[in-house]
């Protein structure tokens, strides 16, 4: 593993992906990138893991690209550029599409790229500190990779101002717009994202996967005939699971369900 990056997890099945440059603001660069995919995708293959927290050391949650990096971007081709860009895109991808909720714990600044991270997140709280910056164009660039995620989050009207403005964006400014869930103090950010997580854990685990799965395969679908007979399939299909038939029978019995009663 990477000094770049900590990645851990716990009994409950809790996983922290924890952004670990302080010295550079967290700023990513290729190889952090790539470790930071590496781990996605093994939390995505892992049945036990049923949250992901991305988490920062430091002041900054993200300053974005890296300054080497970007001045190492600067002499490649545009065909260099290009597979460049197609790690960052995967990467978000695979954050996006990750089957488990995600939280992101916002304490600081997050700059550029860092933007995409937090708007790929279901959910994310932030300290009173954290502030947001689309600031690619003071520098000539564009939010290219990041856009299809932030432009869903804070939708169309607040991306054509903010991709253009690069202005910052206080932390009540995000959650108003959606990009944090919630604003706490800095010294209640931890019981914060500690209360959503264990509000997910209340959960059935299957459940939370396959709910997750509908908003991102049904946002932005007409809701047609074929819409309508797959939720439908999905629904039978979750009833007759032996998630659904534990978590109904505990309901009817006024018991607990069973995986609140096997929570460490």
């Amino acid at each position: 593993m990477t000094s770049d990056i900590d990645f851990s997890r716990d009994a409950r099945g809790v996983a922290t992906l924890t952004l670990a440059r302080p010295d550079k603001h967290n700023a990513f660069n290729d190889s952090m990138i790539a470790e930071i995919s590496r781990v996605l995708l093994q939390v995505a293959a892992d049945p036990d893991i049923r949250v992901l927290v991305l988490a920062a050391t430091g002041r900054s949650f993200s300053a974005g690209a890296d300054l080497a990096w970007m001045q190492k971007m600067a002499s490649y081709s545009e065909r260099e550029n290009l597979e460049d860009a197609r790690a960052l895109a995967g990467m978000l991808q695979d954050l996006n599409n990750l089957p488990q909720p995600t939280i992101a714990r916002v304490q600081g600044a997050a700059y550029g790229g860092a933007v995409g991270l937090v708007s790929c997140c279901d959910m994310a709280v932030g300290s009173e500190r954290a502030q947001f910056c689309l600031s690619e164009v003071k520098i000539g660039l564009i939010p290219a990779t990041i856009s299809p995620y932030v432009i869903r989050a804070i939708g169309e009207r607040a991306a054509r101002r903010y991709f253009c403005s690069a202005e910052v964006i206080d932390a009540q400014q995000a959650a108003a717009l959606g990009l944090l869930s919630e604003v706490v103090s800095e010294g209640e950010l931890d019981a914060a994202v500690a209360a959503r997580v264990d509000g997910l854990l209340d959960n059935g685990p299957q459940a939370v996967k396959a709910a997750k799965a509908l908003v991102l395969e049904y946002a932005g679908h007409p809701v047609d005939k074929t819409l309508i007979e797959d939720s439908c399939n999905r629904i039978a299909r979750v009833r007759v699971s032996a998630e659904g038939q534990a978590g109904l029978q505990a309901f009817l019995n006024k018991a607990a369900p069973p995986w609140k009663a096997t929570d460490v």
